[in-house]
Parts: structure tokens; C-alpha cells; sequence
């Protein structure tokens, strides 16, 4: 059995609990690296990351570089004498980085490699329509999430699953797959396996504002898949129209139903004390939605305070 000496790189809660696993089933972690301090909020306070919150608890060895090429960094790195790096939901390594242990870097990733690929695996798969996605550990490379498999494992998304609650748990399956491959490492019994390269892979871009804007002309399913996919964070969007006034709505939470009707789609209706939008081929039902410069709210504490017009509409 080798012994192992772990640094782990990781910044968001996502990275959390796979570092959490490590300490507990005993591994010596003899670094963490995570993100500088960033300014957040009104008051622009310095932010710091879950791992370091988690790290500093545990009084492990915080590094927080701002520039992983800096020479001063990759000394201290070094001076840590890991044998076995781990990555999880962190930043693209340099070469001299990830080349420096003796049994390699290994990467966490949120999706069933080579599928998804990029940023934001959990957003893409729900918005897609996906019924099934996974974990997987590989050896980081030189291009992103293209590295040799380690192990994977596989879990299905429910049909009206958003991106929160998918989040949390691949988070938790992620740190037992982390366990499985560790262990596996210290056996010297990996069988890496090269990821196959098909013309029909699906990419999982970073995203962006414009790709959170709601088209009402596409299919309702299409649509409802698009508003799990991207809540809580960073949440689809749309401008409503009541009807002098424009406003930016957030919807966090919908359900759709398949309907005939004669409306155009982003038309607004309010019946039974259900607000819902004219789609295609249905309607798309609001339930949790945001006004801009309001707070998060259900759509009765909204109708509450807003009146309705009859000419109200999305676009």
C-alpha cells in the first residue's frame, strides 16, 4: 500500500465534502490550495471560499496564490512534498502543476466524461432534458476534462429535479467516488481508460446572462427544463410588460402543462389564482419568481402586490 500525501484543490461548497472524506477516512492532507478573497456584497467585505473556511477549521496548510505559474507558488507547492493531488471544482492547472506529483493529479467532474464537458455540467445536463448523469474521476491533462478515466458512477435525474438539488448530490456522490479512486491509487491498481472522442458529445459551456433568457416561442418542455436547470443560480429570466412598464422577472420554479390554445406565446394569464404563460403548446405555471429589486417570492405573495393587466406578456 503506498502512502499517500494529498494536496487538495478545491474552492466552492461543491469541494467541500470530497476534502471532508479524505480527513476522515485518515488520509494525510498536507495542503490545500483555494481561491484568493474576493470582495462580495454592498460592503465589498473580503469573501472567503468554503474550502479555505473548511481548511482553516481543521487547521490544515492554506495557500491561496492569485497566479498559478508564479514561481514562488510552485516552490512552496513542492515544498509540500504531495505525492497525489486532488481537484475539485477549482481553476485549469498549469503544466508544472499538475505534472508534479509521483501519482499524478486527479480531477473530480460533475457529469459522465466525455459528456459535458466544461463549466457547467449540472446547469447542461438538466437544461438538455438529460434523464441520467454521474460523477467521474480522471487524470488532469493538458486540455480541459479530456483526460484518462479513473472511475465513474452513474445516478438518474428526476424529472422535475433542479440544478440545487442535483448539485448537492453529485457533491455527495463526488466524494465517495473520490474515496473509491484514492483507494484504488494507494492499491496501485488503477486501469486508467481513454476517453472516446464522438461527434455527438454535448459541451457544458460557462454561462452566461443570454443564455438564462427565456425564448417563449419554444416548446414548453424545452422551457421548463431550461428554468430547473439554471435555479437556483443563476436563474432564467425574462422581461415582463404590465403593459407601460418593463421589469426583469426571475422564475425559479414552474411546472408545465400541456394545453391547446389560440394565445401567442409570452402572452400572460391569471386564472384561479394561477399566473401562467402562453407557450406553443401549453402553458408554462409559475410558482417562485423574482422581480428585479424584490425579493425571491412565491407567485401568491406576488399577486398580493401586483395588479395584472389584461395586455401583461413575456419577451
Amino acid at each position: 500500500m503506498r502512502a499517500l500525501r494529498i494536496v487538495f484543490m478545491g474552492t466552492p461548497d461543491f469541494a467541500v465534502p470530497t476534502l471532508d472524506a479524505l480527513l476522515r477516512e485518515g488520509y494525510e492532507v498536507v495542503g490545500v490550495i483555494t481561491a484568493p478573497d474576493k470582495p462580495a456584497g454592498r460592503g465589498r467585505k473580503l469573501h472567503e471560499s468554503a474550502v479555505k473556511r473548511y481548511a482553516r477549521d481543521k487547521g490544515l496548510t492554506l495557500l491561496q496564490p492569485t497566479n498559478l505559474k508564479d514561481p514562488d507558488f510552485q516552490r512552496e507547492l513542492a515544498s509540500l512534498k504531495a505525492n497525489l493531488q486532488i481537484v475539485v471544482a477549482f481553476r485549469m492547472l498549469p503544466r508544472a502543476v499538475w505534472e508534479m506529483p509521483e501519482y499524478g493529479t486527479v480531477n473530480l467532474h460533475a457529469s459522465l466524461l466525455p459528456q459535458y464537458r466544461g463549466a457547467a455540467p449540472i446547469n447542461w445536463a438538466i437544461i438538455n432534458g438529460e434523464t441520467e448523469t454521474g460523477v467521474t474521476t480522471f487524470y488532469i491533462n493538458e486540455r480541459i476534462d479530456t483526460g484518462e478515466i479513473i472511475l465513474q458512477e452513474k445516478t438518474s435525474i428526476d424529472p422535475d429535479e433542479n440544478a440545487g438539488l442535483l448539485h448537492d448530490r453529485l457533491m455527495q456522490l463526488g466524494a465517495g467516488l473520490i474515496l473509491k479512486t484514492v483507494e484504488l491509487i494507494a492499491k496501485g491498481e488503477v486501469k486508467p481508460v481513454i476517453q472516446s472522442e464522438s461527434a455527438e458529445l454535448k459541451a457544458a459551456p460557462k454561462i452566461h446572462r443570454d443564455t438564462c433568457k427565456i425564448d417563449w416561442t419554444e416548446p414548453g418542455q424545452k422551457i421548463f427544463n431550461k428554468i430547473r436547470g439554471l435555479s437556483p443560480y443563476p436563474a432564467s429570466w425574462s422581461n415582463l410588460y404590465n403593459p407601460d412598464k418593463a421589469v426583469v422577472l426571475k422564475v425559479y420554479q414552474a411546472t408545465f402543462r400541456e394545453e391547446d390554445h389560440g394565445l401567442e406565446p409570452g402572452k400572460l394569464v391569471l386564472t384561479n389564482n394561477e399566473l401562467k404563460v402562453a407557450v406553443a403548446d401549453g402553458f408554462i405555471l409559475l410558482q417562485k419568481i423574482q422581480v428585479s429589486g424584490k425579493k425571491k417570492m412565491s407567485v401568491k405573495e406576488f399577486l398580493n402586490g401586483h395588479q395584472i393587466h389584461n395586455l401583461a406578456k413575456l419577451g
